[in-house]
């Protein structure tokens, strides 16, 4: 792979695989800008490395991706509203175009809580190995927001849009067991052996016909009813409408200090 330089993640070669580590573990792997600009220059490095033939990625610590850091202060629009829009065009949604676009198989092993963007993350891969403490939360709804991260198109594919708009409007957990059962990850294994379990996965792989699995991932992508960029772009449009309602501002307040919501619906 060519050079990244990074902190927020860690990102080593096991033979022909790129073992992409999000690496903030004292925030659950929360993403910032930052984060999501390393861990962007790391997928495109490995796409055009053609001495890497499968990515993994895992998270450090703890939880593989608690979601975006509510920590860091959002980019203001001119009229004094939050920019929820930006990151998302800039950032969060070429990885995600990224890890779908990639002539190479993605893997995913998960473990405690994949959030949010996290969530959104996990399943952009081709394949998902989830630990059995694994967790797979959608709690935009929670902040008053939409999920975003192109999660919505990818779970309407894997799971039908019934249970997809349960998980995205309810805003509950789904332990793996659940995710297996539904179709959301291929496989759960014990926490302790899930580093080797997905190890063994992308190695897998990446010892396969790379040809015959970037045409299949070409066709798997196809199959999904509709080009997932104008998807991405239409949730970062309409994301942004949720940048002034008292409800958003209700719900990141109530969310720093852990406190239930009071909605209003305004």
């Amino acid at each position: 792979m060519h050079p990244v330089h990074a902190t927020d993640i860690r990102v080593q070669r096991a033979g022909a695989v790129a073992h992409i580590e999000l690496n903030r573990p004292e925030a659950l792997n929360a993403w910032t800008p930052e984060m999501g600009r390393e861990l962007l220059a790391a997928l495109r490095s490995a796409a055009t490395d053609d001495a890497v033939r499968a990515v993994l990625i895992t998270g450090a610590g703890r939880a593989f991706c608690a979601g975006a850091d509510v920590k860091v202060p959002r980019e203001l629009e001119p009229d004094g509203s939050p920019d929820l829009h930006s990151r998302l065009e800039q950032i969060y949604n070429p990885i995600v175009l990224e890890l779908r676009r990639m002539p190479k198989p993605a893997v995913a092993a998960v473990h405690g809580a994949a959030a949010g963007l996290g969530c959104s993350l996990a399943l952009a891969c081709d394949l998902v190995v989830a630990a059995e403490s694994a967790t797979f939360l959608l709690a935009f709804i929670h902040i008053a927001v939409m999920p975003d991260g192109g999660v919505l198109p990818h779970l309407v594919a894997r799971v039908g849009p019934a249970r997809a708009a349960q998980l995205a409007m309810l805003g509950e957990k789904l332990p793996a067991a659940t995710a297996h059962e539904w179709g959301i990850v291929n496989e759960v294994v014990a926490d302790d052996e899930l580093r080797a379990a997905g190890e063994r996965l992308a190695a897998r792989l990446a010892a396969m016909p790379t040809t015959a699995l970037a045409s299949i991932k070409e066709i798997v992508n196809a199959s999904l009813g509709g080009e997932l960029e104008p998807l991405l772009e239409l949730e970062a449009r309409v994301q942004q409408r949720h940048a002034t309602t008292a409800d958003y501002a209700e719900g990141v307040a109530a969310f720093k200090e852990k406190r239930r919501p009071r909605f209003t619906g305004r």
